[in-house]
């Protein structure tokens, strides 16, 4: 079956455009965790997501009216579509359930520090699953953002209380990044056949029926009328800003940029993350947490910048 894009000549990359479309999302789903946090006061995660990716899905609407022809024009082969009903449930209901679980757990800036693990976690993936190849100074970086990690989980561990952090949260954010790094890999994937915004919007569509279903199962109907204004206002900017605008934003850039050299500028996402939850929601990072955090955000400029060599060889169903 030939695919429509393929037919289409190839659009000039914009360099310039890409990294701030990927800097820009990764800065914006910092907040995530911040307004999640405010959410999580109110309300279960279960809830909580559901409310976000509700949101979300309304800010995607007007996309499949816009682009209705588009989307009937798109070719989804049944590989196609098994890939991308397998994205959206890792990506949204399973990743998001496990991630803020360990929210509810932790801090905002425990938790955004761990996500700074993300570019090397790619890395990694690229090096077993694209037969990328490490130098090095990839390996080191791997180490050293491994170490990190563990100095902010160990530094936590014997913390108590309300606002405080604990290994259990700070290891469920930790495992939630392996999930996302398999979403990163079959969403570029799908991006190599299908525009921007048929993948986004899709692929949110389908995870936010998922996710439906599952907090109906497990929670039942979630209970929203005792909600206050500032739990609306948290929630309504964490799917509209956090979520939507984000997947458009970082799924795009990387249509124009290497995801390799894209990777570094997750580090956004760690730095606005911790920064709100130190001055906004007075949180503390002791000296572990801060050594870690800086070994992570280092180890993910050296392997985004010096790391590893890419390969041609295409990335294989996951």
């Amino acid at each position: 079956m030939v695919d429509v894009n393929s037919l289409m000549p190839e659009r000039q990359k914009n360099r310039s455009l890409g990294f701030l479309s990927c800097a820009l999302a990764s800065s914006l789903w910092g907040c995530g965790f911040f307004f999640g946090k405010i959410a999580l006061a109110e309300m279960n995660v279960g809830a909580m997501i559901l409310c976000r990716f509700l949101f979300a899905t309304l800010a995607l609407t007007p996309l499949l009216l816009t682009h209705w022809r588009n989307f009937r024009g798109t070719r989804f082969s049944r590989q196609d579509w098994s890939l991308l009903l397998i994205s959206s449930f890792l990506g949204i209901p399973l990743l998001f359930f496990i991630q803020f679980s360990g929210l509810a757990r932790t801090t905002v800036s425990h938790a955004s520090l761990m996500v700074g693990a993300m570019p090397v976690l790619l890395a990694a993936a690229a090096a077993l699953f694209a037969h990328e190849r490490m130098n090095r100074s990839g390996w080191l970086a791997l180490s050293l953002s491994t170490l990190g990690a563990m100095l902010i989980a160990l530094g936590a561990s014997h913390s108590s209380g309300v606002n405080q952090p604990t290994l259990h949260g700070d290891l469920l954010v930790l495992f939630s990044l392996l999930i996302g790094m398999v979403w990163i890999l079959l969403n570029q994937r799908l991006l190599r056949h299908h525009s921007t915004v048929v993948v986004t919007t899709y692929g949110i569509v389908c995870g936010t029926a998922m996710l439906f279903a599952l907090v109906l199962l497990l929670n039942g109907p979630p209970h929203l009328a005792h909600l206050s204004l500032r739990v609306w206002l948290a929630l309504a900017a964490s799917g509209l800003f956090c979520t939507a605008s984000t997947t458009l934003l970082w799924n795009w850039g990387i249509t124009q940029i290497p995801a390799s050299q894209a990777g570094v500028l997750l580090n956004m996402e760690p730095l606005a993350g911790s920064l709100l939850g130190v001055f906004l929601l007075h949180e503390s990072l002791g000296s572990s947490a801060r050594t870690g955090g800086g070994m992570i955000l280092f180890a993910a400029v050296l392997i985004s910048t010096r790391g590893h060599i890419r390969s041609s060889e295409p990335l294989p169903l996951v």
